[in-house]
């Protein structure tokens, strides 16, 4: 598939060179690119390991011809540097926990409605589980999944953790370290589109794409998955990143 061709120059500079570099350190292992339409509003929703596998995650899109526009949390724009390059990419800043996360919806669902690639993080930050299994998911993306009626193709990726491990600087960039990135089918949603928007519609919506990117890594793994998912709100956890 063609790599993607942004509007934002920014984000062609940041294609340019950036892909060189991630390949320089990463044995790609990308499959399921046949599941991401090459046009068209579309929310990819992935599992977060490790602070570095939003890079992954994004080359891997890049590299199916489309330039996603990463749901990532607002601290980031104070950041020097990275703060202008993620406006100048058209980033959507998301805040946590406040009266401004149906803001941060809104932008987003304008971006699809626009025909763009929204990619999200469901677990809202890097898993808490000791086996590295996504965690259950936040609903914001099960909201804007069922307001905005756009399909929701589940990713799964494991391996970045050997570049960066979780909730450590370490970085071991070399030698190249094998990255998979699956994508499976769009998750079924309809059934639930017409329902009030209610905690048991978002949470079974959230279930579903969950199970779906959980299904997805243990594929790639090539062991079962947890019965049932990691949940932090009731055991022991490390610190946000």
């Amino acid at each position: 598939m063609p790599k993607a061709h942004p509007e934002s120059r920014t984000y062609r500079a940041l294609g340019f060179f950036l892909r060189p570099l991630l390949s320089s350190m990463v044995v790609k292992d990308w499959q399921g690119q046949e599941n991401i339409p090459a046009t068209g509003g579309l929310v990819v929703a992935a599992n977060h390991v490790t602070q570095f596998d939003p890079l992954t995650f994004a080359h891997y899109l890049y590299d199916t011809g489309r330039a996603p526009k990463i749901m990532a949390k607002h601290s980031l724009w104070d950041v020097p540097v990275v703060g202008r390059v993620l406006r100048n990419t058209g980033m959507i800043p998301v805040r946590r926990g406040s009266s401004e996360a149906l803001a941060s919806l809104t932008l987003a669902a304008e971006q699809l409605e626009a025909g763009e690639c929204v990619a999200v993080f469901p677990e809202g930050t890097v898993t808490k589980d000791p086996e590295m299994w996504p965690m259950v998911g936040k609903t914001g993306v099960a909201r804007l999944a069922l307001t905005s009626r756009t399909p929701v193709v589940p990713v799964a990726q494991f391996g970045a953790h050997q570049i960066l491990a979780p909730y450590s600087n370490k970085f071991r960039p070399w030698p190249r370290k094998k990255v998979s990135v699956h994508a499976g089918p769009p998750v079924v949603l309809d059934d639930l589109y017409d329902r009030p928007q209610d905690g048991p519609t978002l949470k079974e919506a959230t279930a579903r794409i969950m199970r779906a990117i959980t299904e997805l890594e243990a594929g790639i793994r090539g062991v079962p998955a947890p019965p049932a998912p990691y949940d932090p709100r009731s055991r022991p956890t490390t610190e946000d990143s």
